[in-house]
């Protein structure tokens, strides 16, 4: 290889590049994943006893518009968890061999992380109860999480890892060569 040529260190090192493994895709394969489904799983669980159990009977006594904006809630609040759920469920199942990237990506196109904001009016919601308004407000934390994560898998799906740098003993054995043209 001539000095300057990186055909050479180009075809060595993107054997490499192909073999990196995605910071993302790390993190989703990770403690810190698991935990988020922990925490993800959980809040559906809690959320699910709360609205029919004591949500049910508050909701009950809550004057018509408010039992209105409850209803609403309840369900969007509903629908967003069993999103989030549907996404932590089909990571764990590539993680565990049971789904390559390529299905889950496909399946996840189903999964909408995104638009789900509370569903009425500041002033509405603040007169929700308590609980109701702290199962919304954590469920939008980990949809943002969720959805950052995937966003983020997305982009390291789509993008070649950046070429390892050479090592300083792979460059002299460069010049080495270059200079007795071997």
């Amino acid at each position: 290889m001539r000095q300057g040529d990186g055909t050479a260190r180009s075809a060595a090192f993107g054997d490499l590049a192909a073999n990196t493994v995605s910071f993302f895709h790390r993190l989703a394969a990770s403690e810190a994943f698991k935990t988020l489904f922990r925490e993800g799983m959980n809040l559906v669980e809690e959320t699910a006893a709360y609205l029919d159990g004591p949500g049910r009977e508050e909701s009950r006594h809550l004057p018509r518009p408010l039992a209105l904006a409850y209803a609403t809630e309840s369900m969007r609040l509903t629908t967003r968890l069993m999103q989030v759920a549907s996404w932590l469920l089909l990571q764990r199942a590539v993680n565990e061999g049971e789904l390559t990237f390529a299905q889950a990506r496909s399946e996840k196109h189903r999964v909408r992380l995104a638009g789900q904001e509370i569903a009425c009016p500041p002033d509405l919601f603040e007169q929700l109860p308590e609980a109701l308004r702290g199962f919304s407000q954590k469920s939008l934390r980990m949809q943002a999480r969720v959805a950052h994560l995937d966003r983020s898998l997305a982009a390291a799906e789509t993008t070649e890892p950046p070429l390892p740098a050479p090592s300083v003993v792979a460059t002299q054995v460069e010049r080495l060569r270059a200079a007795f043209a071997l």
